[in-house]
């Protein structure tokens, strides 16, 4: 089953909290929040509520199997991480881009940290640099999709989406989720140092 998703960028599965999966779920989501959960922590879960709240409707987690930075993870990593999630559903996936993601899951809000806002609007993960990052963009705004961007401590500074250079045109695709409304700086590269020292 997850060698289909490996090999397969149409496919995706709902995992519930009872362990059973789905093709399709309901209610749909407002909001998806991504993330490799290596591991899934207490920021996530807050995020995930503070997100929730924000948008008034239903926000559940995407594990992408394949990923633009990193390998694909193999079977017993997807399992180990997908039993992480014993209270909202997670979307497995096997979309590495937000295009892809947009593709599958239309009419969503994507959660993502300024860090990974920041990456969102990077050239270089397009063909096409400047002009494939528009085309990126447009499809992801047809898909009826954006973004809800929170604060991340970043390189030693708190990053907000004030601080993404967003092409012109795009603002409205990225909005702010207030500090006020959720701030944590802990990540899962700190809880993996900490519990390897």
């Amino acid at each position: 089953m997850w060698d289909d998703l490996l090999q397969r960028e149409s496919t995706s599965l709902w995992r519930m909290p009872d362990g059973s999966l789905s093709s399709e779920i309901d209610p749909k989501p407002k909001g998806v929040l991504p993330g490799s959960f290596d591991p899934l922590h207490q920021g996530h879960r807050d995020l995930r509520a503070a997100a929730e709240d924000w948008l008034q409707g239903p926000v559940y987690y995407e594990l992408s199997v394949t990923n633009a930075d990193k390998p694909p993870l193999d079977a017993q990593v997807i399992e180990d991480r997908i039993t992480q999630f014993d209270e909202h559903p997670v979307w497995i996936t096997s979309a590495p881009t937000f295009v892809k993601k947009a593709e599958l899951l239309p009419n969503v809000v994507f959660i993502v940290g300024a860090d990974t806002a920041l990456r969102i609007v990077e050239p270089r993960y397009y063909g096409g640099g400047e002009s494939g990052l528009q085309t990126a963009l447009d499809a992801i705004r047809e898909s009826a999709c954006r973004f809800l961007v929170a604060g991340r401590m970043f390189q030693g500074r708190f990053l907000t989406v004030s601080d993404i250079p967003i092409p012109q045109g795009f603002g409205d695709l990225f909005e702010p989720l207030p500090e006020t409304q959720f701030r944590q700086d802990v990540s899962s590269t700190e809880l993996r140092r900490r519990a390897d020292s």
